[in-house]
């Protein structure tokens, strides 16, 4: 008789659930870490409240407080923490120094987020010094994200999603199921392989890197894939964020049309801020409005996706035999439950009261999981893998579909809001 015993693990995807809510409960209940201050303009101005003691100590109670989550959930997966206990504070500084440079008052100007800092550093580090095999493998990048996302269920609220307006939400709904599609059958076109496929369709059609980290936790994608798809949103979103105001004023466009079309095209809620500011408040409060319906749709679009994904995959695997409703279930990312369950509660569950106290906190704490995340994303990617020749045909891919996605955009928001 065998006297081994085998550790208790959870799946992942439930133990980021039970985490995520553990979060949401402690914030309601009052247990949250307070929110640390990045915002700066000089170098007194830094040295008086980013680096001050008691901002020094919000960190360091931070630093604990995602620490311990991370570490629980390490234990209910049975991982060894050994090598993340070395890691995760590497991880941790790296993307405060990310939220530090972002907070500055000329950065924050132009809309930069933090995650492009987080993304731009770890990879400057991944790719200038060799990281053991180890420090690679502690990294938890799909903990981080899948943490944020069921976190992020908290800013999508119905009542809100009626107060953006029957036209921006009609909008958003054609330009996402249509241009999707359209980069869908981009993809398959030039043989990019079927999680790319998937993350390149709805960053470009739904909301950027929120969309493409969705994407890549429904299907257990790749990070290297999604690290490619993240530069490739980042590095369009900028010159169409300063080109696009100018090429509108150009053509003669009403700040009303403008303002669907920016909010439509650009794939960043920053870039969409920014670029909206430049022509105008009307400009601005479209979209604004506009980018926030596309927002609305990740939860069903990561759900969907989900469910073909499992489908597909389980059809692969056993031609055929026609997958079922438990092998389904048992392959379906559980997380997703977790982000629809969290805007559920805050939706029709919680007073507005509630809400307006604890929605700051979550807020940040969401955005400092993001951030971590992608600090990971950077730290595991090597240039060297994003250069190669089979990555072109991606690239191309996404071109042709965000040059359509631009286009059909800016006719539907003619004909919407002229």
């Amino acid at each position: 008789m065998s006297t081994s015993t085998s550790k208790f693990a959870l799946h992942e995807d439930w133990v980021v659930v039970l985490l995520g809510f553990l979060i949401i409960v402690l914030a309601i209940m009052g247990v949250k870490p307070e929110s640390p201050v990045y915002g700066w303009s000089t170098s007194s101005d830094l040295q008086e409240k980013v680096f001050q003691l008691a901002n020094l100590s919000k960190l360091g109670i931070q630093f604990l407080f995602v620490l311990l989550i991370a570490l629980l959930a390490a234990l209910l997966t049975a991982k060894p923490v050994k090598y993340f206990i070395i890691s995760f504070p590497l991880v941790y500084i790296i993307t405060i120094i990310a939220l530090i440079v972002a907070g500055n008052k000329s950065i924050k100007s132009y809309n930069l987020e933090a995650v492009i800092f987080s993304l731009g550093i770890g990879l400057t580090i991944g790719n200038l010094f060799k990281l053991p095999e180890w420090f690679r493998s502690a990294l938890s990048t799909e903990l981080f994200v899948k943490i944020g996302l069921v976190i992020l269920g908290t800013t999508i609220i119905f009542s809100d999603i009626l107060k953006a307006g029957s036209y921006g939400l009609l909008q958003a709904l054609i330009v996402v199921i249509s241009v999707w599609y359209v980069a869908f059958w981009l993809c398959k076109k030039m043989k990019v392989d079927s999680e790319l496929t998937m993350m390149i369709a709805s960053a470009v059609s739904i909301c950027g890197v929120s969309a493409a980290i969705a994407t890549a936790g429904a299907i257990k994608g790749d990070t290297k894939k999604l690290s490619y798809v993240i530069s490739l949103v980042l590095i369009c979103a900028i010159p169409m964020m300063i080109g696009m105001p100018y090429l509108a004023n150009w053509m003669g466009l009403s700040q009303a049309v403008t303002g669907a079309w920016l909010g439509g095209s650009i794939d960043t809620t920053g870039a969409v801020v920014a670029s909206g500011t430049l022509v105008g408040e009307e400009a601005l409060k479209i979209s604004t409005i506009v980018k926030f319906s596309q927002n609305v749709l990740l939860g069903i679009a990561a759900f969907a996706i989900s469910v073909y994904w499992t489908y597909k995959k389980n059809a692969a695997v056993d031609e055929v035999e026609k997958p079922t409703l438990k092998v389904i279930w048992e392959r379906f990312p559980k997380f997703v439950l977790g982000f629809v369950a969290a805007s559920l509660l805050f939706s029709f569950v919680l007073s507005a009261d509630t809400i307006t106290t604890v929605k700051d906190g979550l807020k940040n704490i969401q955005s400092l999981w993001f951030v971590l995340a992608f600090t990971s994303i950077g730290l595991e990617t090597k240039f060297s893998d994003l250069m190669k020749g089979e990555n072109r045909k991606p690239m191309y891919a996404f071109l042709l579909a965000q040059l359509f996605n631009v286009v059909l955009t800016l006719a539907v928001a003619y004909l919407l809001f002229k």
